[in-house]
């Protein structure tokens, strides 16, 4: 199926994002071949350049590397981080993730939308990750932003799609990529948010803490792929009332 996903002029056939956060070095690789990925977030402290682990060698080549700003508070925090990512070569993509709430890991959105619009102005091609809210969707979009990433639930909760109405809002009225990352924890609820038409689906947490993390993302990559294609399909209607017969009973049994 010719469904290529594009962020920032860039063209990828997965639509499973992994946050690699969470994961051991030697599993990362695995994970990576087994989910299909062909973008993975990266801590920029956990790219020790030089030293004897870090995590860019054990991400395949050919894998688009999303740099994120975690540990930021402030936007200019997180204009900081992303600028000494690109010194580094991480390239130009960056995910702003600004919390300054320890307790919930609540995204801070006024200062998302402050960091987008100065990455965005120095070429970055910048995924905000925010709380699911129309109107700073819509402040994400005139920044500059290539994508918006609204939380499914808190990070690392794995309680799924609490946000779907919210989301759901993003997806019709915001004419960009929508990503829903943090708080997915099954693969039947990534199948979900993709059946709300969102564009691609970021999971960390519900992989990492699985008991076989490999077979896990590989659930995950197929999840994904049903959940879009049942969305391009079209879904069957709803009948709230009453049955519908699977096969027509007109006329059956007579003369």
């Amino acid at each position: 199926m010719n469904d290529p996903l594009i962020i920032g002029g860039h063209t990828f056939q997965s639509r499973f994002i992994l946050g690699s956060g969470k994961f051991s070095l030697e599993m990362t690789r695995a994970v990576i071949e087994n989910g299909g990925v062909e973008m993975a977030t990266l801590a920029l402290r956990r790219a020790n350049a030089g030293g004897k682990e870090n995590i860019l060698d054990y991400i395949p080549k050919g894998i688009t590397l999303l740099p994120n700003t975690s540990g930021a508070r402030t936007a200019l925090e997180a204009v900081r981080i992303a600028r000494l990512s690109r010194e580094l070569g991480c390239g130009d993509f960056v995910k702003i993730e600004i919390i300054p709430d320890s307790k919930y890991l609540m995204p801070d959105n006024r200062e998302t939308i402050q960091a987008t619009e100065i990455l965005s102005k120095e070429g970055f091609i910048v995924m905000p990750y925010m709380m699911p809210d129309l109107v700073a969707a819509r402040a994400l979009k005139d920044a500059g932003a290539a994508a918006i990433m609204p939380l499914g639930a808190p990070i690392g909760s794995n309680k799924g799609l609490l946000t779907k109405d919210f989301v759901k809002m993003i997806v019709e009225e915001i004419d960009l990529p929508v990503i829903v990352d943090a708080g997915i924890g099954r693969p039947s609820q990534a199948c979900e948010a993709m059946e709300l038409g969102v564009d691609a689906v970021m999971a960390n947490t519900a992989v990492a803490t699985a008991g076989d993390v490999a077979l896990m993302a590989k659930a995950f990559k197929l999840a994904i792929e049903a959940g879009r294609m049942a969305y391009l399909s079209g879904p069957g209607r709803v009948l709230q009332d009453r049955g519908s017969a699977s096969s027509p009973l007109t006329g059956f049994l007579q003369d």
